[in-house]
């Protein structure tokens, strides 16, 4: 039976009450609890009635929604749970609440191909597993990256409703190469993760920057300041010619052409560099001529990096001529210390 929010309100509110042992509760007093809830949450003015608070408990106490609350009533006036330890929120999930999720996952899952349902992914998987775990009554067999240590992700919450609402901030910010701390006035449009880092993208005057939520320092509404939206139609499109986060209006994509070796080629032909990725020769050796057309940024030159003697440009000559200089200097970095003992 499906619950509306109005009900599940009242079911949470009740539910305090009977857990709550240090008050006697009676009807008169369940009925105010119930009503100043409504009133907070729903701006429902009227309060709750008598005969919905009875209907509320008997519900509750009921099979119907698999509660079976233990609800007693004390000397004939004060509600109560029998056991001091039961809470509906307690509750295992029943047979047919797990046979919807297992539907709800399955439907989900047809999603997955679009790229508009993308960000699903994640969340579908966890759901399934969670199915999986409840039904087998076993640990879940899927473990999430996660980094517990990750500054500014409190901030999400914040940024999230303050990007909704089209309000405009006051960031303290503090870049890497900064030596002390700024304070930006900032209209926030999107927010984007990558690599397990967060940023927030929006305009600074009028300038598109990005920053990175563990960069920030404290943020503030300005309430003064008229908010400026976004006038790019698609934050798909804007994206569409970079890797990472890096992005240059001015700047045009260019066609990067890459060798790939044997050991690596199946992993890069199953988890492309970028959308754009198409194989242009493979060799007898096993290994594979790729190519991808994008802003020349700081994360494809990392990216590239990560691959070492794995990957080679071969075009263009700029960016190979980059990524030389910077195996040049890391190499300088391990050559041997100089000998001074002697």
């Amino acid at each position: 039976m499906p619950i509306n929010k109005n009900a599940l309100i009242r079911y949470k509110v009740l539910d305090a009450c009977f857990r709550n042992r240090q008050r006697k509760w009676t009807l008169d007093m369940l009925i105010d609890k119930v009503s100043d809830a409504l009133y907070e949450y729903e701006g429902i003015s009227k309060g709750a009635s008598i005969r919905t608070v009875q209907y509320d408990i008997q519900m509750m106490r009921s099979d119907k929604l698999g509660y079976n609350a233990p609800i007693i009533v004390v000397d004939k006036k004060y509600y109560t749970y029998e056991d001091p330890k039961y809470s509906i929120t307690n509750l295992p999930i029943s047979h047919t609440d797990m046979q919807q999720m297992s539907e709800a996952v399955e439907l989900l899952k047809q999603f997955k191909g679009f790229e508009h349902f993308s960000n699903l992914n994640d969340v579908v998987q966890k759901l399934e597993d969670h199915v999986y775990s409840t039904t087998k009554k076993q640990p879940s067999i899927i473990h999430f990256e996660k980094n517990e240590r990750l500054m500014g992700i409190h901030f999400l919450d914040e940024l999230y409703k303050a990007i909704q609402d089209k309000k405009v901030l006051k960031i303290e910010y503090k870049s890497f190469k900064a030596e002390s701390a700024n304070i930006i006035t900032f209209h926030p449009w999107w927010l984007k993760e990558y690599k397990n880092r967060w940023f927030l993208f929006g305009l600074k005057a009028e300038t598109i920057l990005n920053l990175a939520l563990d960069r920030i320092l404290t943020i503030e509404t300005d309430e003064k300041s008229q908010y400026k939206p976004s006038q790019i139609n698609s934050i798909d499109d804007y994206f569409k010619d970079v890797i990472g986060v890096t992005v240059s209006l001015n700047i045009r994509a260019e066609h990067v052409k890459l060798w790939v070796d044997a050991g690596n080629a199946p992993y890069v032909e199953t988890k492309p560099l970028h959308q754009s990725q198409e194989i242009f020769e493979r060799n007898d050796d096993g290994s594979i001529i790729i190519g991808i057309k994008v802003q020349l940024n700081f994360e494809l030159e990392r990216e590239i990096l990560g691959f070492g003697a794995s990957m080679i440009v071969i075009s263009p000559k700029k960016l190979r001529k980059r990524i030389a200089q910077t195996i040049q200097k890391q190499f300088r970095n391990y050559l041997p210390e100089p000998d001074t003992k002697s």
